[in-house]
């Protein structure tokens, strides 16, 4: 028979944390040396580093990192996917029966990991980090992250947490859900709400960027925004249908005046500014409605493709996930013994 350590070293980690990276070569080291004094205490762990195809030294970075700590498993992606897409490839890649997804640049403390376990081993599913204070952040972006996540609950059928970005705890169940839902164009935070299960908040102040540049300029801020309203609603097409009733309608009560008018007062040639503006309203609406079918039907050619999510260049394990890996083949080879 195997013994107790024999046996708990078979054992997969409790705690899997995902980290999607890049161009964090600044940071990453600093980001490694707190998560390492946060994690021990908790149980066994693993951490999940997914290079997103990153320019600078980061993968040569985390190379070093990995050859000082057994805990470190690094995802290289065969290029740049994005973050939602690298966020994935990283829980597709865990083993705990907790997993953590937070960012590398620091703004998300570390620290609080063992607050969203102790909500954890309450009995709750996820347990999802709540902006308190947006440090470091524009006022603008403020305002836009307001208006976004209002927008979100309004038209959305999922109710998405205001002021929460990726940063959560999720339990094994929760995370075998959210791998079954592999649809190309991803808003993560969206997909983590719809699954479902308990959950609760855990309030926080989010930090000014450690090091480095961010890297979601407005442009990719706007076009995150897009996925998230386009992958959680229809409501868009909706508006579409309902501008298009409204121009009807005053397009039938002009036609009513001209022609009560005509009969009146004769019929002098209309002047040509009202002409164009008339065209070019009609023109704008029918552009802004063939750009909001334009979208949907973008997302379904993608969908249709049947693409895989993101390849993989190199997948080098932990040592708990080795372990756990040659532990059961071994208790298979028992087994069939």
């Amino acid at each position: 028979m195997l013994d107790v350590a024999a046996f708990q070293a078979l054992l997969p980690p409790v705690f899997s944390v995902v980290v999607p990276a890049f161009n964090e070569a600044e940071g990453i080291a600093a980001f490694h040396r707190r998560l390492a004094v946060v994690m021990p205490p908790l149980g066994t762990w693993e951490v999940i580093y997914v290079n997103d195809g990153s320019t600078d030294a980061t993968l040569a970075a985390l190379r070093a990192l990995r050859q000082a700590d057994p805990h470190i498993a690094i995802v290289n992606l065969s290029r740049n996917f994005g973050k939602e897409i690298a966020t994935t490839a990283g829980l597709d890649h865990a083993h705990g029966d907790a997993v953590v997804v937070i960012d590398a640049d620091l703004q998300d403390p570390p620290e609080l990991i063992p607050t969203l376990v102790a909500s954890w081993r309450q009995g709750f599913d996820t347990v999802y980090a709540q902006r308190r204070a947006r440090l470091g952040e524009t006022c603008l972006k403020r305002a836009t992250a307001a208006v976004f996540y209002r927008l979100m609950r309004r038209m959305g059928r999922v109710e998405l947490p205001p002021n929460t970005g990726d940063f959560r705890l999720m339990s094994k169940r929760v995370v075998d859900a959210v791998r079954q839902l592999r649809e190309r164009h991803r808003f993560m935070k969206g997909v983590f709400a719809w699954v479902g299960f308990p959950s609760c908040a855990i309030l926080y102040d989010r930090a000014p960027r450690h090091a480095g540049a961010t890297k979601w300029n407005y442009w990719k801020l706007w076009n995150l925004a897009l996925e998230g309203i386009t992958s959680f609603t229809v409501m868009p097409l909706k508006v579409a249908t309902y501008l298009g009733v409204v121009v009807a309608l005053l397009a039938a009560v002009y036609a009513a005046q001209v022609v009560v008018k005509t009969l009146l007062f004769g019929n002098p040639v209309a002047g040509y500014p009202s002409l164009m503006t008339v065209v070019l309203l009609l023109g704008g609406v029918q552009l802004m409605t063939l750009g909001v079918i334009g979208e949907y039907l973008g997302r379904v050619f993608n969908e249709t493709k049947q693409r895989p999510l993101y390849l993989v260049e190199a997948y080098q394990p932990s040592a708990a996930a080795t372990s756990f890996a040659e532990g059961r083949r071994t208790v298979e080879r028992i087994g069939k013994g």
